[in-house]
C-alpha cells in the first residue's frame, strides 16, 4: 500500500466515528441501543471489568491458533506437494472435516481439551486452518513445469527446488490465504469464548449483554476489531517485507 492508500484508510476510520458520534447525538440515541464513541471508550477507565487479562486471554487464544494453523498449514501442503499419494487421500478428508460447523464442535473440544483457553485456540485453528493448506498447496502446484525441468537438468535437488522456484512462487498464494485466515481466526476464538471460556472479551460480552451494559459491550467489540486489525496488519508487514519489498527493488 501506498501513502496515499494509508491516508485513505486512517481518513475513512475517523470519518465513520465522526459520523457515529453525530448520528447518535442528533438522533438522541439511547446510550442502552447505542453509545456514542466517547461513551464507549469512558469505559475503558472501569477497572472491574479486569480488560488487561480480558485482552490478553483473547489475543492469545487468536494469535495462538493462528500461528499453530500456518504452521501446520503449510507444512502439510509441502508434503501434499511432495507425496502425491497423500494429497490424493487427506484432500478430500480435510474437504469434508472442513463442512462440519466448527461452532457445533465446541462441547466436544470442551470434553477433549477441558474448559478455557485450549479449547478456543483449537477452534480458531480448525476455522483458518483449511485455507492456509488450500492456497499453500495452490501455489506450491502452480510453479511453470518448464523452470521444473530445466533445474531438474542442472541436477537441483528437491530441496533446492523446493527452496529457490516452489516456496518464493507461491509466496503470494500463502499471504492470500494467511489474510483470509486472521479474519476467521478472530471469529473462531471470539465464538470458542461464547460457548467454552469463563474469560476474554467474548465471555465479558455475555456477562456485559446479561447486564444491558451496551457501552462495555461496544467496548469489547472495539477491542477484538483491533486485535483482528493487529493481526492482519502483522501479516502485511510479512508480507510487504518478503514479496513487495523485493519487487519494488527489482
Amino acid at each position: 500500500m501506498t501513502l496515499r492508500h494509508y491516508s485513505y484508510a486512517i481518513a475513512s476510520h475517523i470519518g465513520f466515528i465522526l459520523l457515529w458520534q453525530a448520528v447518535v447525538v442528533l438522533a438522541d440515541v439511547p446510550t442502552y441501543i447505542l453509545p456514542t464513541p466517547l461513551q464507549t471508550i469512558a469505559e475503558l477507565s472501569e477497572g472491574s471489568y479486569n480488560w488487561g487479562m480480558q485482552i490478553w486471554v483473547t489475543t492469545l487464544e487468536i494469535f495462538g491458533g493462528y500461528a499453530l494453523a500456518v504452521v501446520v498449514g503449510v507444512a502439510l501442503s509441502v508434503l501434499f506437494v511432495w507425496i502425491p499419494a497423500l494429497n490424493n487421500s487427506l484432500m478430500p478428508l480435510l474437504v469434508t472435516l472442513n463442512m462440519v460447523p466448527k461452532v457445533a464442535m465446541a462441547p466436544l473440544f470442551i470434553i477433549w481439551f477441558s474448559y478455557g483457553i485450549v479449547p478456543n485456540m483449537i477452534i480458531a485453528f480448525t476455522i483458518c486452518f483449511f485455507p492456509i493448506v488450500l492456497t499453500t498447496y495452490r501455489g506450491l502446484i502452480e510453479v511453470e513445469p518448464d523452470l521444473i525441468n530445466l533445474v531438474k537438468a542442472l541436477k537441483a535437488s528437491r530441496w533446492q527446488i523446493f527452496v529457490k522456484i516452489q516456496l518464493p512462487g507461491s509466496l503470494p498464494y500463502l499471504f492470500s490465504g494467511m489474510k483470509v485466515a486472521a479474519i476467521l481466526a478472530v471469529a473462531g476464538a471470539v465464538v470458542g469464548e461464547f460457548i467454552a471460556s469463563d474469560k476474554g472479551l467474548g465471555n465479558f460480552l455475555l456477562i456485559q449483554q446479561n447486564a444491558l451494559n451496551t457501552p462495555a459491550m461496544m467496548m469489547a467489540l472495539l477491542l477484538i476489531t483491533a486485535i483482528g486489525m493487529a493481526l492482519y496488519g502483522f501479516v502485511l508487514v510479512l508480507e510487504y517485507i518478503f514479496i513487495t519489498r523485493k519487487e519494488i527493488a527489482a
